[in-house]
């Protein structure tokens, strides 16, 4: 009897924490904003201020949590972001090497996409 799993596909995302995306598909089309975390497994992200869904919390006295409606981020799917370089347009990613080290580059103006530190 086969087994009814997924097939373990890996994707080749070329975003990172730190960068700027803008959303070029959804309701949100047209923000930019800030990744702040991605879900490799799932090819989603979280982008600061975009998908904004409202959420019930319980107050919690130990941890200090006020009750009430709260609004976070919802994940969006990688396929409906683009990255945005350096010089603020929307580009398409690439990898080449440059003194022995992987480097990502914008493939609309050529421009290597600096590492964002934390």
């Amino acid at each position: 009897m086969p087994t009814k799993h997924k097939p373990v596909t890996t994707s080749k995302i070329k975003i990172k924490r730190n960068d700027t995306v803008e959303v070029i598909a959804g309701k949100d089309k047209g923000k930019r904003g800030r990744v702040l975390r991605i879900l490799a497994d799932k090819d989603r992200l979280l982008v600061e201020h975009v998908m904004m869904i409202k959420k019930h919390v319980k107050p919690n006295p130990q941890r200090n949590i006020k009750g009430g409606i709260a609004e976070q981020e919802s994940s969006i799917h990688i396929s409906n972001v683009m990255l945005v370089d350096g010089e603020g347009n929307k580009t398409r990613v690439g990898t080449r090497v440059e003194d022995d080290r992987r480097v990502r580059f914008s493939k609309a103006s050529g421009n290597t996409i600096p590492e964002k530190k934390k």
